[in-house]
């Protein structure tokens, strides 16, 4: 069992709400990591098998490499759901969706909450 502390938006920046619930996980997605689960809401991360309603494994983290899947929180307490680079002072938060556009944000204005290590999905 992991927390699941609310949403993350693959789409549009949603406010960070946590919510007391647990979900069960297979412990091979976990190892030994520090992990949480957020349920996705939008479809930011569709070519990334990431859809609506799924629920995503993070890895607790503040660092995360180019490329990486990330939670990323914004100056204004906006959380997302992208890919992470870092480009010449700024952060690319990159959608997996060619109809959606990356986030340029200076690099300063983003901390990056976790990685993402897994993805659930209920049907």
């Amino acid at each position: 069992e992991l927390p699941l502390l609310g949403y993350v938006a693959a789409g549009a920046p949603i406010e960070a709400i946590a919510t007391a619930e647990t979900i069960a996980v297979p412990e091979d997605l976990v190892g030994k990591r520090d992990t949480y689960v957020l349920r996705v809401k939008g479809e930011s991360m569709i070519d990334e098998q990431i859809r609506d309603g799924d629920f995503v494994i993070v890895e607790d983290r503040k660092t995360a490499e180019n490329g990486e899947m990330v939670i990323a929180l914004l100056s204004n307490s906006d959380v997302t759901l992208k890919k992470f680079y870092r480009e010449n002072g700024q952060v690319r938060l990159q959608p997996a969706n060619p109809s959606m556009q990356p986030m340029l944000i200076p690099a300063d204005q983003v901390q990056v909450q976790g990685v993402v290590v897994g993805v659930m999905r209920k049907y």
